[in-house]
Parts: structure tokens; sequence; C-alpha cells
């Protein structure tokens, strides 16, 4: 969906949601798909924002390194992609908020699948307490106008609460992406499973990954 776009606004200022995709995404295992979580401080914070998101432990990255290696050090790509996929890991765990690690890691995927759309921060646009105090829909359509767009590029879970007539008073086109028919390349473990994490795909296809995260959209 990124390669789609020719601006990415991290949504920052909304409720942490809790197991949910935030902070956690899958891979596939021997014994099936298994979760990759980092550790965020939820305990009292229920109402707290994705921005306002702690991480428990910071030994997180370390944890994650373990279960790769020990699950895709059969990949195709994995001696050539794993150095760099670690060293980006580490990297990002020096940050102590989940929403620092997540621009990181988005910013290092995107560069290796040589998407070149632009990421900006919702803050970036909009005060944060304007941001804050707006519905849903209002938040995403005043972002799309504070950066000038004509087409906004939404995952099709967002059509249970947008109101997308808001957007066309506005002259504001909304897309839907669609996710079928994706691609499938040699994974690890069985049958193909595209409900994983990225990192599925940077290892067992390496430098060719981005030849199907590009066909996506299409």
């Amino acid at each position: 969906m990124i390669a789609e776009a020719d601006e990415l606004i991290l949504l920052e200022s909304v409720q942490y949601t809790r197991r949910d995709w935030r902070n956690r995404n899958q891979i596939k295992t021997p014994t099936g798909l298994q979760w990759l979580t980092i550790p965020v401080e939820v305990k009292g914070r229920f109402l707290q924002t994705i921005d306002e998101t702690q991480i428990a432990d910071s030994g997180w990255a370390e944890n994650h390194i373990r279960l790769l290696e020990a699950n895709y050090r059969r990949a195709d790509a994995f001696q050539d992609t794993a150095p760099w996929l670690f060293k980006c890991l580490n990297q990002a765990a020096a940050s102590s908020l989940l929403t620092d690690v997540n621009a990181q890691l988005l910013e290092h995927t995107c560069q290796f699948l040589r998407i070149e759309t632009a990421i900006r921060r919702c803050t970036d646009l909009l005060p944060r307490s304007d941001l804050i105090g707006m519905e849903a829909t209002d938040r995403l359509l005043n972002l799309c106008v504070a950066c000038g767009a004509t087409r906004y590029v939404s995952g099709p879970a967002a059509k249970a609460y947008m109101d997308v007539e808001k957007f066309a008073r506005s002259g504001i086109e909304v897309i839907w992406m669609d996710y079928s028919g994706f691609p499938e390349y040699p994974q690890c473990w069985g049958a193909f499973q595209p409900h994983v994490s990225i990192v599925d795909v940077l290892l067992c296809c390496g430098n060719r990954a981005e030849n199907y995260i590009r066909r996506l959209g299409s």
C-alpha cells in the first residue's frame, strides 16, 4: 500500500489498541504461524495514544532475531538479507517509543524495496491537540487536505467507519487497497501463507522481494 502512494502519513496521535497490529506481526514456523511481539507498557494506560506508548523491554530485538534465525535459516535469501535486517532491528531497539521503532523499520524496509514514497508524521501537518479531538473520518480528511491530496489509499477495513461522502465533497477520491491475487513466492514450511510480516518475503526473496510487493496494487 505504501508503494501505491506518493506520501505516507503516520497516524500516531490516535488511541493505541491492544492485541492488534501496532506492536506485533506473524511469521511462519514449522508448527504454524507465530507472533513476533514488541512488549509495551499498557497497565493503567487504557487511553494512551500510539505516540505515547512506551516499550516495556529493550531486549525485544534480541528475542526477535533468535526466532527469525531459528525459523528462517533455511530461507533462500537468509544469508544475504539477515545481516541487514538484524542490524535494522538492533538499531530500532535503541528507541523507547513504539512509534519511533515502527517509523524506523518502515523507512529501512522502504529503502530496501526501493519504495520512494515520502514518509511524514501526522503532527508534521496538523497540531497534535487538534488531531486528538477530531472524529475519525474528519482526522483522515483534514490530513489529506493539509498535504494537498487528491486521492486517499485506504485499507479495506476502514470501510466499517469511514464516511466516503465527506472525501467526495472535498474533491478527494478514496481508493480501497485490494490484496486479492497476492503473487505467491517461495516460502519455508508448507503451503503459501500471505498473512505474515514483511520479513518473510525479505528473508525468502532478498533483492527479488520488490518484484512481489510492487504487483500488489496492479
